[in-house]
């Protein structure tokens, strides 16, 4: 088992990096004599079958379809046989989670509250970046209690459903009720393929592939089909588990594909023309505020309130300064901000702003939460 959690932190570890290293090339890209060549390749028309979108728009809603098919599948793994299969293990994350995704939303509109065209960006500063914050608290290694680290997790798993529940109810365009029929057609004959056991994950790959194409034609947006597909996946047929086999297949794919080009696509704001004082205008300070503010606020007030009301358990080995740290780190929010970005704003200087303040508030969080723990580990 031992060698199994250092086998995972590494894993963790290095996607975490691989993630900064996008993100860093991004940048450089979008600053560099290059600017105008890296954006132009992201516009270029690519068509795949009966759809002609642009590169950026195939990674956005196509690549990361495959990221939210990995997130239904760990989330239902997680429920069945992880970290939250008992109500003892599932009540302080997931109250934690509330909280951590109610301040930093109440902090944004806060703030914005005077510029209602910024309004519709509340959910950005809500979501856990799981790669990043994991990968950071990885990098402490045994200075951290393991429940600590499971304790994050689960929030950041928390944190993805309420996301995923966010993009499916408020980010929705306006419904097409025939596509969304033969949605619901082809969920049900998911439905029955786990119903009745079949192990082959080729005819779920087909239908999902049908089914994410329906749910983009109607409206709902089409990362939405892959977290669909991994919850109608069976866990166990029989000796075999088509879940952990996909799981297994899908993770270098994700971990050091999807992910990076992700970051790659979308972290690459111009920073010539922006001055100091633009991160504190209402819609990046908003954003930066809500992660690295809102998150740690949201997350520790709730789990206190919880311990001390008897509804949750401390982490076994763990202090409150541990907490406060992984606390913090629940404020890199990265991937799935810039994501819910992309859904809340879809050109000029707010896309720009945006990305700004997912940048600053994740970095924050990253360097401050790690400090926090690496001296509280020190002083024990």
């Amino acid at each position: 088992m031992r060698q199994k959690i250092i086998r995972i932190l590494k894993h963790e570890t290095a996607t975490g990096v691989t993630l900064f290293l996008a993100t860093v090339l991004a940048l450089i890209l979008g600053n560099s004599a290059l600017h105008p060549q890296y954006h132009a390749l992201l516009q270029q028309t690519l068509s795949l079958g009966i759809l002609e979108k642009s590169v950026e728009h195939w990674i956005n809603d196509g690549l990361m379809a495959l990221f939210f098919l990995y997130v239904g599948l760990e989330i239902k793994k997680e429920m069945l046989e992880g970290h939250l299969q008992t109500r003892a293990q599932i009540t302080l994350p997931a109250i934690a989670a509330v909280g951590g995704m109610l301040f930093p939303a109440l902090i944004y509109v806060a703030l914005n509250q005077h510029h209602p065209e910024n309004l519709q960006g509340w959910a950005i500063p809500a979501a856990t970046d799981i790669a990043f914050a994991v990968g950071v608290i990885s990098l402490l290694g045994k200075r951290v209690p393991p429940s600590i680290k499971i304790f994050l997790m689960a929030v950041a798993v928390f944190d993805d459903i309420g996301a995923i529940l966010v993009i499916a109810l408020f980010y929705t365009k306006e419904l097409q009720l025939l596509y969304l029929g033969y949605a619901a057609v082809i969920l049900a004959a998911l439905g029955a393929f786990n119903h009745f056991k079949i192990k082959s994950l080729a005819p779920y790959l087909v239908l999902g592939a049908i089914l994410w194409y329906c749910i983009y034609k109607s409206g709902v947006h089409a990362t939405i089909a892959g977290v669909l597909l991994g919850l109608l996946i069976p866990l166990k047929v029989g000796t075999q588990s088509p879940l952990k086999s996909l799981m297994y297949t899908l993770d270098p794919w994700v971990s050091f594909l999807v992910l990076p080009l992700f970051a790659l696509a979308n972290a690459g704001i111009y920073l010539g023309d922006m001055a100091v004082a633009d991160i504190l205008s209402p819609l990046p300070l908003g954003i930066a505020a809500g992660l690295f503010v809102g998150k740690q606020l949201g997350v520790m007030v709730f789990t206190f309130s919880a311990i001390k009301l008897g509804l949750g358990q401390m982490p076994k080995q763990a202090t409150w300064g541990h907490i406060y740290g992984a606390a913090i780190l629940t404020g890199i929010g990265f991937t799935m901000s810039l994501f819910v970005s992309n859904l809340s704003f879809s050109g000029g200087d707010a896309v720009g702003l945006t990305r700004l303040g997912v940048l600053a508030g994740s970095a924050a969080s990253a360097i401050v939460g790690f400090t926090v723990l690496w001296w509280v580990s020190k002083k024990q």
